[in-house]
């Protein structure tokens, strides 16, 4: 598609298609395809982080929804799940989020959610960008649609968030270090954890604009991982920009990435008998995590990067737990998407009814030797039918063998190839991922 990638619409701020003109005539697009309907004007909600550029683009799928007819409701800075469980509950014919995730500020993006709080299918995108290609039409003046803020927007989803922990689990006396990353949780995510009990250290919780991701959050844990350890804290959370993602800290500061839990979530699920069919990971999921959940009778499935097809593939099965080494854990049980809050709170509720430390819980997988290295390109370089780069995979998994793998991907958001090699022996698995990222490079650059 023209427009839409594996996550939405992403890019530069003021470089097409994040543009105002182009923005406004994308919510004008989206007016037309999903905000009508036979009963009423409609109505689609609008959240966004914390970004400079989030107030422009803002006001232009503002106006854009407006020209076609649609009330708006504004959330002002929101979560992600956030928007989506508030598009849901609203009775909203779509959501709308202006972020670009994990990405720096002077990048910027829009997703959508269907009325059910979920990411388009690809024939609605599709659908949207054909609507894109005719002139704008404004209604007639009566016809305008009108805009209003929506009213406690973030309160109400601060209590959906407490309300997926069990009643018999409080945080009383458990010490945690929060990160916000300057995003779109800064007042959502402090709220919740220290309403269930906690005791609160915030960092990344002061946006200005600019510093969204920036030294803070589920992408660069540095700062929570040391201050969990100045702090002498249980552990640290990490939320992503626009919160959707979770990386936890333990106690002694080291990480506790998606797969482990995920992991985590799902062992304690089947433990209680609360786990309904496997899990789904991605390609990217360590082996660790999939030889650990094999071990304990649980079906596990790979689909490809990105949570909306993890989604797809949790759907086609009816599982409920699914998710990315990245974060991006979904509990469909309890939400449409991924929420880092809501995934938080789950293995918080872990840690209270074992009696375990994060550490020990995390400890159930052992992390196979992995390294994924982003090969930037340019934009349109096509990956496939690419001679030099097909043998260079068939050498290294000829090597491999059956004790590890090799994945080559383009970024569904950004210009880049990720390299990513698995094995047993750190050391191959080092040299291997360095040489093939450079002969993808080599091959990128002689296009």
């Amino acid at each position: 598609m023209k427009f839409f990638g594996t996550d939405g619409i992403r890019g530069r701020m003021g470089e097409e298609p994040i543009t105002p003109s182009t923005v406004m005539k994308l919510g004008w697009a989206l007016g037309n395809v999903l905000g009508h309907n036979s009963e009423s004007r409609g109505k689609i909600i609008i959240g966004k982080d914390t970004r400079v550029s989030g107030y422009l683009l803002e006001s232009a799928m503002e106006a854009g929804l407006i020209s076609a007819g649609i009330n708006v409701s504004l959330l002002g800075p929101m979560p992600t799940p956030g928007i989506a469980y508030l598009t849901r509950t609203a009775r909203a014919q779509a959501g709308v989020v202006i972020s670009a995730s994990h990405n720096p500020y002077y990048d910027n993006g829009i997703k959508f959610f269907s009325p059910a709080g979920e990411k388009l299918p690809d024939e609605t995108e599709k659908a949207i960008e054909e609507m894109m290609e005719q002139p704008v039409r404004t209604v007639d003046s009566r016809d305008l649609g009108k805009a209003t803020r929506y009213p406690d927007a973030a309160g109400r989803y601060i209590e959906y968030c407490k309300a997926t922990i069990a009643n018999h689990v409080t945080l009383d006396g458990l010490s945690i270090v929060l990160d916000c990353a300057n995003g779109a949780s800064y007042q959502t995510a402090p709220s919740v954890l220290s309403e269930l009990g906690a005791r609160l250290h915030v960092i990344g919780d002061e946006p200005d604009g600019f510093n969204i991701n920036e030294g803070f959050g589920a992408t660069d844990t540095a700062a929570l991982q040391s201050e969990v350890l100045q702090q002498g804290a249980d552990l640290g959370i990490a939320l992503d920009g626009d919160g959707d993602r979770l990386i936890m800290v333990d106690h002694k500061g080291e990480i506790v990435n998606g797969d482990k839990l995920i992991l985590i979530m799902a062992l304690a699920r089947a433990r209680r008998g609360e786990l309904l069919g496997g899990v789904v990971g991605t390609v990217m999921s360590n082996l660790g995590m999939e030889q650990a959940l094999r071990a304990n009778n649980i079906d596990f499935k790979r689909s490809a990067v990105g949570d909306r097809f993890v989604l797809e593939m949790m759907k086609e099965n009816n599982w409920q737990l699914g998710g990315e080494s990245s974060g991006h854990i979904i509990c469909l049980d309890k939400s449409t998407t991924g929420d880092g809050i809501v995934a938080a709170l789950e293995v918080l509720q872990v840690m209270h009814d074992s009696g375990k430390p994060l550490a020990e819980l995390a400890a159930e997988m052992e992390t196979c030797p992995q390294m994924m290295i982003n090969v930037e390109i340019a934009r349109g370089f096509d990956l496939s039918d690419n001679a030099m780069i097909e043998d260079a995979v068939a050498a290294v998994e000829s090597d491999l063998g059956d004790r590890g793998r090799v994945v080559l991907r383009p970024s569904g958001t950004e210009p880049l190839i990720r390299v990513m090699i698995e094995g047993v022996d750190a050391a191959q698995v080092k040299s291997q991922c360095e040489s093939l990222a450079e002969i993808v490079r080599d091959a990128a650059a002689s296009k």
